[in-house]
C-alpha cells in the first residue's frame, strides 16, 4: 500500500500555489530514507510572480512607523509560540532532527530572536544630526534597502530562515525566501504563521513570500533586477556564485558560508569538563554546523589523555530516531552529505587514526556515529577542509605560536575557541585568532544581542545583533540650507 505523499506550495503574494508549470521534486526524511512529499520546483515565471508581490509590498510596508513593524513581529513571535508542536513536527520530519531538542534547543531561540528584532525595529540610531558647513545642517536617514532576496540552508532551516527574515522585516524590507531543495516544510509553515498575522493586522500580503526550488531558483532569484539585496547561508561554492551573479548588477550580498572552527585546548584545561563540551558541540546535530567544533587542537602533553577520554565520549553519544530522548543528535540531512563524509574518512592518510566511530550507522536513513580521528597533519584533507559531519580531529602542538599558526591556518575563519585557565593567555589568544567569534572555556553558545558572522572565506555580514540589522539597512545624508 503506498502513502499518499504531501504536497507543499509556494507562498507568493499571500496565496499558496504550485509552480507555474507545474514541475515539483521529491522531498525526502533524512530519518527513513523515504520521501514524505512533493515541493515545486519553481522556475523563472514563480520568481517573476515573487518578487513583484514583493516589490509592490514595499512601499507601505517601508513607511510604516517602527511601532507598527514591531507589532508585526511580536504576533509572529506569541504565533510561532502557539504552534510550536507543528513548528517541531514540521523540523523534525525536513531534517530528522529529534523532537526533544527541536523543543527546547531551536523554538525558545527563535521566538527570543524575533523578538530581538521587534525591539530592534525602534533603534534606528544614527549619528547626531549638526551643522558641519556654515549656513547648513546635516542629517543622517536610515532607510529599509528594499525587496531582499534570500537563500536559506538545510542543516537549520527553521531558524536560519528567523534569522533572515526577522532584521530585514524589521528594518522595513520585504522578503522573498527560498529553503533548500531538501528541507522546504518549515519554511512554508512559517509562510502560513507570517500570512496570517499580516492578514490580521492588515498589511500587504506580498511582504514575506516563499519559493521553493532548487540551485536553479535560486540563481533566478540573485540574479532578478527587483531584488536590492541577496542574503545566503550556505557553502563557500554557493556564496561565491552568488556574489558573482548579484555583482552583475552591483546588489548588496550577505554571506554566511562555511567554517572550520579551531577549538585550541592548552595543557592547564580541566579536561574532563572541556571533552563533554566539545563533544556536544562537535556532535550537536549531526556535525551540520558551520561553528561546529570540529578541529581540536590540544597540547602534546596532554594530547594522548585528552583523546582517548574524546574517544570515550564519543563511544557514549548516542544518535537515532526523532522520539528518542536520549540521543544526541539525528541523521545527517540527504544522501550527497552521508556520501561526503563517508569519503572524508575512505580517503584519510595512512598517518591518521580513527579512534572512535568512522562508519554509518542504522539500517535506514542517513545516520553517521561520532567520529574521532587522530593522528593528523596541518595539510590533510580533513583539517583543512569542511566535513560538516560528526568528525571530530585531533592535532598535537607544541607551543601557543605553532597553535596560533595551525588555527589560523585554513581559509574560513567564522569561529573559534580557547581552553584555558590562564587569563593572560586567553586574552592573547582572542586578539590574534583570525575568526568572527572567539569563544574561552566555551563553544557554541549564541545570543541575540552578539553578532555572528565571519572573514576570510566564511564570508561577510553579520547574523544576529543590531550589527545583522544594520545589514538590512542603507544610510542616506540629507543637507539643508538654514537660509530657507
Amino acid at each position: 500500500m503506498t502513502t499518499a505523499l504531501r504536497r507543499l506550495r509556494n507562498y507568493i503574494d499571500g496565496e499558496f500555489r504550485d509552480a507555474a508549470d507545474g514541475r515539483t521534486t521529491e522531498v525526502v526524511n533524512p530519518a527513513t530514507g523515504e520521501p514524505y512529499a512533493t515541493a515545486p520546483l519553481s522556475g523563472s515565471e514563480d520568481v517573476d510572480a515573487a518578487m513583484a508581490a514583493a516589490e509592490a509590498a514595499f512601499p507601505a510596508w517601508r513607511d510604516l512607523i517602527p511601532a507598527e513593524r514591531q507589532k508585526v513581529l511580536l504576533k509572529i513571535a506569541d504565533r510561532f509560540e502557539e504552534r510550536a508542536e507543528e513548528l517541531i513536527a514540521a523540523e523534525s520530519e525536513n531534517c530528522g532532527k529529534p523532537i526533544a531538542l527541536v523543543r527546547s534547543e531551536e523554538i525558545p531561540p527563535m521566538v527570543d530572536q524575533i523578538r530581538f528584532f521587534a525591539g530592534a525595529a525602534r533603534m534606528l540610531e544614527g549619528r547626531s544630526a549638526g551643522e558641519y558647513m556654515d549656513g547648513f545642517t546635516s542629517i543622517i536617514r536610515r532607510e529599509p534597502v528594499g525587496v531582499c532576496a534570500q537563500v536559506a540552508p538545510w542543516n537549520y532551516p527553521m531558524m536560519m530562515a528567523v534569522w533572515k527574515f526577522a532584521p530585514a522585516l524589521a528594518a522595513g524590507n520585504t522578503v522573498v525566501i527560498k529553503p533548500s531543495d531538501t528541507t522546504p516544510a518549515s519554511t512554508v509553515l512559517i509562510a502560513d504563521i507570517i500570512g496570517s498575522v499580516l492578514d490580521e493586522l492588515g498589511h500587504p500580503r506580498g511582504v514575506f513570500n516563499v519559493v521553493c526550488g532548487d540551485r536553479e531558483t535560486g540563481r533566478l532569484m540573485v540574479e532578478h533586477k527587483v531584488p536590492a539585496m541577496a542574503s545566503i547561508t550556505g557553502s563557500v561554492r554557493a556564496g561565491m556564485q552568488v556574489a558573482e551573479s548579484a555583482s552583475k548588477d552591483l546588489k548588496r550580498v550577505h554571506l554566511e558560508l562555511g567554517g572550520k572552527a579551531p577549538v585550541v585546548v592548552f595543557e592547564d584545561t580541566d579536561i574532563a569538563k572541556a571533552v563533554e563540551d566539545i563533544a556536544t558541540a562537535g556532535y550537536f546535530n549531526a556535525g551540520q554546523d558551520c561553528t561546529a567544533a570540529t578541529r581540536v587542537l590540544v597540547q602534546e602533553s596532554i594530547h594522548d589523555e585528552f583523546v582517548a577520554a574524546l574517544a570515550k565520549a564519543a563511544s557514549e553519544t548516542k544518535t537515532g530516531a526523532v522520539d528518542d530522548e536520549d540521543v544526541l543528535y539525528g541523521p545527517l540531512n540527504n544522501a550527497n552529505q552521508l556520501k561526503q563524509v563517508k569519503g572524508f574518512i575512505e580517503r584519510l592518510p595512512a598517518h591518521a587514526k580513527i579512534e572512535a566511530g568512522g562508519e554509518q550507522v542504522g539500517e535506514k536513513g542517513y545516520f553517521f556515529a561520532p567520529t574521532v580521528v587522530s593522528g593528523l597533519k596541518q595539510d590533510d584533507e580533513i583539517v583543512q577542509h569542511e566535513v560538516f559531519g560528526p568528525v571530530i580531529t585531533v592535532q598535537s602542538f607544541a607551543d601557543e605560536k605553532q597553535a596560533v599558526e595551525w588555527a589560523n591556518g585554513v581559509e574560513y575563519a567564522l569561529a573559534s575557541s580557547v581552553w584555558t585557565k590562564d587569563h593572560a593567555r586567553a586574552m592573547r589568544m582572542s586578539k590574534v585568532l583570525d575568526f568572527g567569534c572567539v569563544w574561552i572555556n566555551t563553544h557554541i553558545p549564541l545570543v541575540a544581542e552578539m553578532p555572528h558572522g565571519g572573514f576570510k572565506k566564511s564570508g561577510y555580514g553579520k547574523d544576529l545583533s543590531a550589527y545583522g540589522f544594520d545589514d538590512y539597512t542603507r544610510i542616506k545624508h540629507v543637507m539643508t540650507s538654514l537660509d530657507g
